[in-house]
């Protein structure tokens, strides 16, 4: 049974921040969750079968909650947390071919010491939920893609990204992508399903470094892959100092050799207030003509910008980036946490992502569109309730999906209450969900 469960639905004023920027058209915004909580790193996605279900997860744990009538209201979905592990997380959120909903996530008893997480790491998994509601109902036992026992020694699967096949002679098929983390090593790998994610493909390397296991700039994380429209399954992720890109033309069998495709700045950099924070790329195509699609934030300018880079050679050249932000350059103002999507109707070129421009030590969230194919970007208020960062842990990234003009923006919403103490820092975000319209 679902319970709805105070979903707090407000329309956006106009405040002090909202002020610099034009509020997103028809702006509505919930706040999901009743009660503040450990809540963060949602994820969101739209159905191409009945475009007025829509579904959003966050941690922790792997929950979710789903909406019949195009984001406006929602409902709170039961059974979406595995009983069997102590924590869930890290959650991604596909829809396949057939408007079936999979919702992704990491499980485990116990992190190992200070970020290094393979370090002490006890039994942990990636597993994958299906809903054939399109979210209403979830599947009581969930798929494993891998997973270890507590023994000495074992890895940390971490930060798995779930793409959906739903077009092209692929159509149906289920990818994930992800970092694990061995005692020297961390390891890039991938695995697909060909039966709607019932079973999965033993894991293939993409690429590997050695050295500390840990979430720094000597790491490679961040896979986020993506379908194009003839089939090709390109996959990018961030090392050190650039993007990485391979590419599958068989449906995830075999992939090219990885290359570097865009220099950028260090991907993990230090914000005021924030526990932790990094550049994680993301990848999007128009597939009406396979242009390609890549964003990053980095502090190549001084302070964190968010950067667009786009191919029309199906990724063989990049552009030149383009800043996302529409703030005065090296202002020392931080945009940061951006995710993407490009619409496959009209091909507008989507961002989300958390600013503080007009003031370093509050932080709101701006939503930055492009229909000119990358080439500028007109900058929206999305939430103008700032809120002032104090180390909390506000996850690794935000959410956004679009369809026929319609953006769906998730992101963790810090309550304005002083934190007294290091658990009061973790357990006061809520997750909020705002929706935009284009038409």
């Amino acid at each position: 049974m679902n319970l709805r469960a105070g979903i707090l639905c407000v329309f956006i004023t106009v405040g002090a921040f909202a002020q610099q920027l034009p509020p997103a058209p028809k702006l509505h915004v919930s706040t999901i969750n009743s009660k503040p909580g450990y809540f963060n790193e949602p994820a969101i996605a739209v159905n191409p079968k009945n475009l007025q279900q829509v579904t959003v997860v966050w941690q922790v744990n792997a929950s979710a909650a789903y909406s019949t009538d195009g984001g406006l209201t929602w409902i709170v979905a039961e059974g979406t947390a595995p009983k069997d592990y102590r924590v869930s997380g890290d959650v991604s959120l596909a829809y396949d071919a057939a408007g079936h909903a999979l919702l992704c996530y990491i499980a485990f008893d116990k992190l190992g010491t200070s970020q290094y997480w393979a370090h002490g790491a006890t039994r942990n998994g990636i597993f994958v939920r299906r809903s054939p509601d399109g979210g209403r109902t979830w599947e009581s036992h969930p798929s494993t893609v891998i997973a270890h026992d507590s023994t000495a020694g074992i890895p940390f699967e971490d930060k798995p990204s779930i793409v959906a096949a739903t077009s092209g002679p692929h159509a149906g098929d289920l990818y994930i992508g992800w970092t694990q983390f061995t005692l020297s090593t961390t390891e890039l790998l991938f695995s697909r399903s060909t039966d709607d994610g019932v079973s999965w493909s033993k894991p293939i390397k993409l690429s590997s470094a050695s050295g500390l296991p840990r979430d720094d700039n000597g790491a490679l994380e961040g896979f986020y892959g993506i379908v194009g429209p003839d089939g090709t399954l390109y996959a990018i992720w961030d090392d050190k100092d650039g993007i990485m890109m391979a590419v599958s033309k068989d449906g995830g069998v075999s992939f090219s050799k990885e290359r570097r495709i865009l220099e950028t700045g260090p991907g993990f950099f230090q914000l005021t207030g924030v526990s932790r924070s990094n550049g994680f790329p993301q990848l999007g195509i128009d597939p009406r003509n396979g242009d390609l699609y890549v964003a990053w934030s980095d502090y190549s300018n001084g302070d964190v910008d968010v950067f667009v880079s786009s191919s029309s050679d199906h990724g063989q050249t990049w552009g030149k980036p383009v800043r996302v932000n529409n703030d005065i350059v090296h202002n020392g103002a931080d945009q940061f946490f951006q995710w993407m999507a490009v619409d496959p109707v009209s091909g507008a070129v989507n961002l989300v992502f958390y600013d503080r421009r007009g003031d370093n030590k509050q932080t709101t969230v701006t939503l930055a569109r492009s229909i000119d194919g990358g080439k500028t970007f007109q900058n929206y208020s999305l939430d103008d309730e700032s809120f002032a960062a104090e180390g909390d842990f506000l996850g690794d990234y935000l959410g956004i999906a679009a369809y026929g003009n319609k953006v769906f923006a998730a992101w963790a919403h810090q309550t304005q209450a002083p934190a007294q103490t290091e658990r009061e820092k973790r357990t006061r975000t809520a997750v909020r969900v705002g929706v935009a319209d284009f038409n």
